[in-house]
């Protein structure tokens, strides 16, 4: 699919890279601008954009975060699809939005999550073609507002079963929460750490290398937590996992991070 063939997609696709790439993990928004190159789609990131107002609405300040929604709208608005590459994010612009924002703003809000997906939505729908390829076997870790209040379960899932050669082995405590919470790790750091720990000793039972998911601020938090207590799980972001998986890729799950 390219950009010029609408009858397949979208004509402008834009990347939602989260505040995460910018402080953090710049790594996933790298990778999944290569993979959807690969997938055919010529994705722009805009300059302008920044955080969507997330943490500003769970720490209880709504017209802070109005403005930054306001903000995020009108930088992505010129695009016919947007893709986010954070499913905590993704959730916010289609359930957040809407409790902020009033009037003109919120008929905007609307309009534009129509056009906005996660990462793996757009692949399920779009990616089919690829050719992925990768040794190796990964957990999934279900971030909460991906999972929650997106609703979203089976994209992640059903993209990485399209990679020949990679065990994706389901833990049991996939959909419990990892304890980052934004700034609930910060309020509550021996609470999060101790449900970080809970979700490592979960993945450490499975015969897995990896912890994937498509929340970086996730993998942040478990990837700290297994530096810290030595654990041998390691984790990577989905974009990245499938970037590993193109033919041009590294050859195995264990060269990624």
């Amino acid at each position: 699919m390219t950009q010029s063939e609408t009858h397949a997609g979208p004509a402008r696709i834009a990347l939602f890279t989260s505040c995460a790439a910018d402080l953090a993990a710049a790594g996933p928004a790298l990778a999944a601008l290569d993979v959807l190159h690969a997938a055919g789609v010529a994705a722009t990131c805009p300059q302008a954009q920044s955080c969507c107002g997330q943490v500003a609405v769970n720490s209880g300040y709504p017209e802070q975060a109005a403005r930054l929604a306001r903000h995020w709208i009108e930088t992505f608005e010129p695009y016919d699809m947007i893709i986010g590459l954070s499913g905590s994010c993704t959730a916010s612009i289609h359930h957040q939005f809407p409790r902020i924002l009033s009037g003109q703003w919120l008929r905007r809000a609307e309009k534009l999550a129509e056009r906005t997906v996660e990462f793996t939505q757009f692949l399920q729908r779009h990616g089919r073609d690829m050719d992925l390829s990768l040794q190796g076997s990964i957990t999934w870790h279900d971030s909460c507002h991906m999972l929650r209040t997106l609703g979203e379960r089976a994209a992640p899932r059903a993209v990485l079963q399209r990679v020949r050669g990679l065990q994706l082995v389901e833990a049991a405590e996939s959909e419990t929460c990892c304890g980052f919470g934004g700034t609930f790790a910060v309020k509550f750091p021996e609470l999060s750490c101790a449900m970080a720990d809970r979700k490592l000793t979960d993945a450490m039972r499975l015969p897995v290398t990896h912890v994937a998911s498509a929340d970086a601020t996730c993998l942040l938090q478990l990837g700290g937590r297994a530096a810290a207590t030595g654990s041998a799980v390691r984790t990577v972001h989905v974009a990245e996992l499938l970037a590993a998986a193109l033919p041009d890729g590294v050859s195995t799950v264990e060269e990624i991070a």
